[in-house]
């Protein structure tokens, strides 16, 4: 007798700690229905991924919300609304989307940009932007005529600022007395950076130099070697860009092996 009891009373522990190592597992059990805590595990992965904190509170709200959804999906499904054609479309949807994103996460995880690849990208930029900035000023009119007024009361010393900001048709630089601030002569136009580059400090256009958007008095205010800025201040753009531009590479290769009929 004392044995059979002996027996009894261990059955019933082991199927106790069996029971709490099911419950364990999941976060609460709807309708005699079991929610598994791995769906509380991936609602907070999706959180922290979108840059929020998954403080005690926040998880006590995403246990929240996986009861509540488990509620809503058990009364869908017995209405039998998962079996609706239209349902059965987005699932699968939603699986290719899941799916493709993890392909490309995979590829990204397995083709990581190196540290050599940054400094690649970077010595190309540096060698593509590097030479002289200019600071000039500009004042800009439609008519040849106002330009030629304008040079010559410059010339008997009109203020170049004052000018700009009544006379000037460009808001951007007028508002500011016509300053550009600093730029290389490529991000002009032909026209404009040709006389730019051909100022001496100081000096200003003798006559008006036509472009697509008028005439332009250009002051140029001072030059300078080029400032680029340096490798650590980028790296992470430079390494998104780079990581972008392999996924793209990836994508395209894909499409370009793929036998479409």
């Amino acid at each position: 007798m004392k044995h059979k009891l002996v027996s009894g009373l261990a059955m019933a522990a082991l199927l106790g700690s069996l029971s709490a190592a099911a419950v364990a597992q999941n976060v609460a059990i709807v309708n005699g229905k079991s929610v598994p805590l791995t769906r509380v595990d991936a609602l907070s992965q999706q959180v922290a991924r979108s840059g929020r904190p998954v403080t005690p509170e926040i998880q006590q709200q995403i246990k929240d919300e996986v009861i509540t959804r488990e509620i809503f999906m058990q009364e869908a499904q017995k209405q039998g609304l998962d079996t609706t054609a239209d349902y059965k479309n987005q699932m699968e949807l939603a699986r290719q989307t899941i799916l493709i994103r993890e392909l490309f996460t995979n590829y990204q995880k397995t083709n990581p940009v190196t540290d050599a690849d940054i400094q690649a990208e970077y010595d190309k930029f540096a060698a593509a932007n590097a030479g002289k900035e200019y600071r000039a000023s500009h004042i800009l009119v439609d008519k040849e005529a106002e330009a030629k007024a304008i040079i010559a009361q410059l010339k008997k010393g009109g203020k170049f600022e004052e000018i700009a900001k009544k006379s000037s048709k460009d808001p951007g630089s007028g508002a500011k007395g016509g300053d550009l601030d600093w730029a290389p002569a490529g991000n002009y136009v032909a026209e404009f950076a040709t006389a730019l580059t051909t100022l001496n400090k100081g000096q200003l256009t003798e006559t008006p130099v036509k472009s697509q958007f008028g005439y332009h008095i250009i002051r140029l205010d001072d030059v300078r070697n080029a400032q680029l800025p340096k490798l650590e201040d980028v790296k992470p753009q430079v390494a998104q860009q780079l990581q972008q531009q392999k996924l793209t590479k990836y994508q395209e290769e894909l499409r370009a092996k793929a036998k479409i009929e």
